[in-house]
């Protein structure tokens, strides 16, 4: 929670791909609010108190994942409005014409994005979404010390420029500071 909460005020594109990873570590422990108290929780360095609250804000999640049927896979309602709120802006963005660089990287991104998607599991999914489960994918393979290629990189390297840019304009709207 701790994590989540700086990321969310920081970095929105860091925390969903954290929100993701965290979906997938509660996976791993099969949503079970004991285990992860037990023997995830148990290893941090927090006090008694943070600890106890780490350990209940997991298990309110395990409890939305059994609730949204999202224990075998696929993201939480409170991530996809996050996504569905990112989306709203990237719109706003690229209609601005006081934001011709998020435009620019958005076009220079587009193309890896209609590539990730051909290839995608989903490829319906909204270009955001296609956006961060590239990114998400290569996390994951990075972890498993397994190669990505140069090509991929440099997909990923514009994908990120533009989730970057889109994060940064997310901050500035929670703070009042945003012209569109």
């Amino acid at each position: 929670m701790k994590i989540a909460k700086q990321l969310k005020d920081t970095n929105v594109a860091e925390y969903l791909l954290y929100m993701w990873q965290l979906e997938d570590t509660l996976r791993a422990y099969d949503c079970d609010a004991d285990r992860l108290r037990d023997e995830y929780v148990a290893q941090f360095r927090y006090s008694d108190e943070e600890r106890a609250t780490e350990a209940q804000w997991l298990a309110d999640l395990c409890q939305m994942m059994h609730e949204e049927g999202k224990t075998e896979g696929g993201h939480l309602q409170i991530n996809q409005g996050t996504i569905s709120l990112m989306t709203d802006l990237h719109k706003e963005l690229l209609q601005s014409t006081k934001h011709p660089f998020y435009a620019a990287a958005y076009y220079k991104a587009l193309p890896f994005i209609v590539e990730f998607r051909s290839r995608s599991a989903h490829p319906d999914a909204p270009e955001l979404e296609s956006c961060f489960e590239a990114l998400y994918g290569a996390l994951m393979l990075r972890l498993q010390k397994k190669d990505i290629s140069t090509q991929t990189q440099e997909a990923l390297n514009h994908i990120s420029r533009l989730l970057a840019l889109l994060s940064d304009a997310w901050r500035k709207e929670r703070a009042g500071e945003l012209e569109l």
